[in-house]
């Protein structure tokens, strides 16, 4: 599976197992959410381009290598994928950010569109979808759908945990998508949510359940 990049690094593994405990408070989870995002982007980052320039440092002239012009934005998936940004932006502070609002029918468990608000540029811009959850895979596939029609070229999808179901949905939908996850769970439960996981990540960010 060339395009799903599972990130083991032991620190993201650690985090996940503290958002995965019920009684893990919502400001403790916010800043967990957020420090995965960004140990995740790292990752998800790597392949930027880089091209060489020369500075003057306190002791001579050095060629040394900056990030080249490649523009970047990250959209994050409301109303969850919001926990995910500062630390992404963290990392690349430059980035522009949009934003697609979908919520899942709770009989159909298909994604309706709510809001989209997105940088006018955005065909012209390497896009990182974020949402701390891929579980049908169906909201980030209509997601990335909504970005191809306006012309977005370079699309990758960053999550924290997703479900076997959620991945292969976005592989087979959107085989030009790399998808980076910090674990991949055992399954979807009846009601489409991920198994162990860690519950709604939306409630327990913004404290809502």
């Amino acid at each position: 599976m060339a395009n799903l990049h599972i990130i083991d690094h032991p620190l993201i593994q650690h985090k996940i197992s503290l958002m995965r405990d019920k009684n893990t408070g919502t400001k403790e989870f916010r800043e967990l959410v957020s420090e995965t995002a960004m140990l995740i982007c790292y990752e998800a980052t790597r392949d930027l381009p880089l091209k060489e320039i020369e500075m003057e440092t306190p002791l001579c002239m050095a060629r040394t290598k900056i990030v080249s012009g490649r523009k970047l934005a990250f959209v994050p998936l409301l109303r969850a994928g919001l926990g995910m940004i500062d630390g992404v932006t963290s990392l690349v502070p430059a980035a522009k950010i949009g934003h697609i609002g979908m919520f899942r029918d709770p009989e159909t468990h298909e994604p309706v569109k709510y809001y989209a608000k997105l940088p006018e540029d955005i065909a012209e811009r390497d896009v990182i979808i974020v949402d701390p959850m891929l579980a049908t895979g169906n909201t980030a596939c209509a997601a990335i759908d909504e970005l191809k029609a306006l012309g977005v070229k370079n699309i990758k999808f960053m999550c924290i945990i997703s479900s076997p179901e959620g991945a292969d949905n976005m592989m087979q939908t959107h085989p030009d998508v790399d998808i980076y996850c910090g674990v991949m769970d055992e399954r979807l439960n009846d009601d489409k949510y991920i198994v162990p996981g860690l519950g709604d990540a939306g409630d327990r960010i913004f404290g809502t359940k």
